[in-house]
C-alpha cells in the first residue's frame, strides 16, 4: 500500500497567532520510530482547546509555525514503520483507529510512564498520558486537520464497528475528558452529579453518559442554544437555566425530592465544572452537598477564585481531571458504542475549516468535525 500512497497532501496551517487558516500542500509525513504509524485521517475535530492555542493562550505552544491542529481524530492504518514495535503491529493496514492528543512519543521511563497510583490514567507500566516528556498531537506537534498524521501506536484505540469516524473523532478529547472526569467522581448508581456547560461539546456528552452510568443527572447552562441542544437529547436529566434559577432554590428543590431536611445533606453528591467562568463555578459549587466533591475541567487563563470556607467548613474536595488512559479511551469508545452515545455534530469539509471556527463562535453547542469524505 505504501508504494501507491502519494508524495504530498493537503493540510490546514495556522501561520500565526490570532489568523485564519491556510490550506495547501506539503510533503507526506512518514513513520520514523518503532511506534509510529502513518494513518489516513477520516476526520477530525475541533475543540475549545484549538482556538485557546490558535489564540495564543497556551505559552510556548505550537512549538513552531506553520502548525497543523486538531488533537481529536481518527483514520485509517496505513502503514508501519520499516520495524515495528509490538504494539504497532497490533494495528493492521486498513484497521479503523481514533487517535487522541496525548501522548506521542512518550518517554517510557519517567516517574509516570514507570507507574501511576491513579486509576483513571494509569496503563501498564512504559506508557502514561500524563508522561511528562511526551508531546501532543495538535498541540506541541501535527495533528488531524490534515490527509494523513504520523502517530504512536500507544495512543490509538480501535473504533467499534457501530460507530463511524467522524461520530469517533470527538470522543477523543470531549468523550474520554468528560467520561474520566465522572469517573473521578466515584459516585455511586442513584447519586447525582451536575454538569456546569452542559450543552457545550463535553457537557452535552457527559450528559448521555451520566445517565447511561445509573446517576441523577443534573445539566446546568446559560445560553440558549446550549440549552436547546441538551434539551434535544432526551435523556431524562434534569436541565436547569442559570441565569433564570438561583443555586440556593435547586438545592432545596433537589432536597424535597430526596426526602432530605438539613440543608447540608441537600444538592448534589459531585459537579464537574466545564466553562471557564467564575460565575459557573460558583453556581456549582453552591450546588452541591457538604463532603461534596467539585470535578474541574476548565483551565481559564486567570483561574478560579477557591472559597476557603467551601473546602473547609463545608468539607468540599477540589480535584482536577485532564483526560483517562489508553485503557479508559477503549472502554469509553465501547460504552459509547454499546449504549448508542453520540456527540451532536455539525460537519465541514476540509477546506471549509475556516468556517468551521466561525461556526464555532456562534456557541450554538455540540461538536463541530471536519469530515474527510464531504465533497469540497
Amino acid at each position: 500500500m505504501a508504494s501507491t500512497l502519494p508524495k504530498t497532501m493537503r493540510g490546514q496551517f495556522l501561520e500565526l497567532y490570532k489568523k485564519p487558516y491556510s490550506l495547501r500542500h506539503v510533503p507526506l509525513p512518514k513513520p520514523t520510530t518503532p511506534h509510529d504509524i502513518l494513518i489516513k485521517v477520516d476526520a477530525a475535530s475541533y475543540c475549545h482547546t484549538d482556538f485557546v492555542l490558535a489564540e495564543g493562550q497556551m505559552p510556548g505552544l505550537p512549538k513552531k509555525f506553520p502548525h497543523i491542529g486538531s488533537h481529536e481524530f481518527a483514520g485509517t492504518v496505513i502503514s508501519h514503520f520499516d520495524s515495528p514495535s509490538s504494539k504497532a503491529s497490533d494495528f493492521k493496514e486498513g484497521d479503523r483507529v481514533g487517535v487522541p492528543g496525548r501522548a506521542f512519543h512518550a518517554c517510557g521511563d519517567c516517574f509516570e510512564c514507570q507507574g501511576s497510583n491513579d486509576p483513571v490514567a494509569q496503563d501498564e507500566r512504559g506508557y502514561s498520558v500524563h508522561c511528562i516528556h511526551a508531546e501532543n498531537n495538535g498541540l506541541s506537534r501535527d495533528g488531524g486537520f490534515a490527509e494523513y498524521a504520523v502517530v504512536d501506536a500507544r495512543q490509538l484505540a480501535p473504533i467499534p464497528d457501530a460507530l463511524t469516524a467522524a461520530e469517533t473523532a470527538p470522543l477523543m478529547c470531549a468523550g474520554i475528558t468528560i467520561y474520566a472526569a465522572l469517573k473521578r467522581c466515584k459516585l455511586q448508581m442513584g447519586e447525582r452529579v451536575g454538569i456546569m456547560g452542559a450543552g457545550g461539546g463535553l457537557g452535552h456528552l457527559g450528559l448521555q453518559y451520566a445517565v447511561k452510568m445509573g446517576y441523577k443527572a443534573l445539566g446546568i447552562d446559560a445560553s440558549d442554544g446550549p440549552l436547546k441542544l441538551a434539551r434535544s437529547l432526551e435523556t431524562g436529566a434534569r436541565l436547569v437555566d442559570a441565569r433564570i434559577e438561583k443555586a440556593a432554590d435547586v438545592v432545596q428543590q433537589l432536597g424535597v425530592e430526596d426526602g432530605k431536611k438539613t440543608t447540608g445533606d441537600m444538592g448534589l453528591d459531585a459537579v464537574i465544572i466545564l466553562p471557564e467562568s467564575q460565575a459557573a463555578f460558583d453556581y456549582g459549587m453552591a450546588l452541591l452537598k457538604t463532603h461534596g466533591k467539585c470535578v474541574i475541567v476548565s483551565f481559564p487563563e486567570k483561574g478560579f477564585h477557591i472559597s476557603a470556607r467551601d473546602v473547609v467548613f463545608r468539607d468540599i474536595s477540589i480535584i482536577g481531571s485532564l483526560v483517562g488512559s489508553n485503557k479508559m479511551l477503549r472502554e469509553m469508545l465501547n460504552f459509547s458504542a454499546e449504549h448508542n452515545i453520540r456527540a451532536v455534530a455539525k460537519s465541514f469539509s476540509l477546506s471549509r475549516l475556516n468556517d468551521l471556527v466561525e461556526d464555532y463562535h456562534k456557541g450554538g453547542g455540540g461538536k463541530l468535525v471536519i469530515d474527510m469524505a464531504l465533497p469540497e
